[in-house]
């Protein structure tokens, strides 16, 4: 999953050249049948242009005409499904969202929500800095039941803000099975449009794309 900074806006949205498409075809099948007439009417009589030379360039221009048309209309329903889209995505403001990938610790707990596969009879929480050097390394209960990281050290000590990936380390025996990123919940701020695609600004500083999010909340007041 794609998690960027929200430090770097994104690229704004173009229009394209879509609006002006129907003139400027209204204005080259104009020169289409002046050259047509021109045809026509400087031919060499004993030596008359085959009429199906003059269907096969009229289907020709039609063909190039429909796709043109095609095209427009594509570019219509993808500005209203984005409108839709960007009504939807309104509606998640405020609400937690549950994404995978690294978490802004700033002082307050992160809440996880561990999938362990079903093989696993040991799970640890793993606790990276962003130099990728791990700091604690948590044993967790074997369920799906949401952890609550309350941001501390090996030690007991808090951590430094900053980033930190957490890891579900997942054990059967000694052998591990699976590493996956932890997905966590951060609230929702801002919905964007950017290029026909729906992102969202996370409290945390982050920006995701829609499709990322895996699950929906309403705040934790605990």
């Amino acid at each position: 999953m794609d998690i960027t900074s929200i430090n770097r806006p994104p690229t704004p949205v173009t229009n394209g050249t879509s609006g002006n498409a129907s003139g400027v075809l209204s204005s080259d099948f104009e020169v289409f049948l002046k050259m047509l007439t021109a045809q026509a009417e400087y031919q060499d009589p004993l030596e008359p242009i085959d009429s199906s030379e003059y269907a096969a360039q009229l289907a020709q221009f039609s063909m190039v005409e429909q796709q043109v048309s095609t095209n427009t209309l594509l570019e219509q329903m993808m500005t209203v499904l984005a409108a839709n889209d960007m009504n939807a995505a309104a509606n998640w403001i405020g609400l937690e969202a549950l994404v995978g990938g690294p978490v802004n610790f700033q002082g307050q707990p992160i809440t996880i929500a561990p999938n362990p596969p079903i093989a696993a009879d040991a799970v640890d929480l793993v606790i990276s800095n962003g130099e990728g050097a791990e700091v604690d390394r948590i044993k967790l209960p074997v369920s799906a039941e949401n952890y609550t990281w309350d941001g501390t050290d090996a030690e007991g000590k808090f951590l430094a803000h900053g980033e930190y990936t957490l890891t579900i380390q997942s054990k059967t025996g000694e052998e591990v099975i699976a590493e996956d990123a932890a997905l966590s919940y951060t609230r929702v701020t801002e919905a964007r449009l950017d290029q026909g695609a729906m992102l969202l600004v996370l409290k945390n500083g982050y920006l995701i794309a829609a499709s990322d999010v895996v699950g929906l909340r309403e705040p934790d007041q605990t």
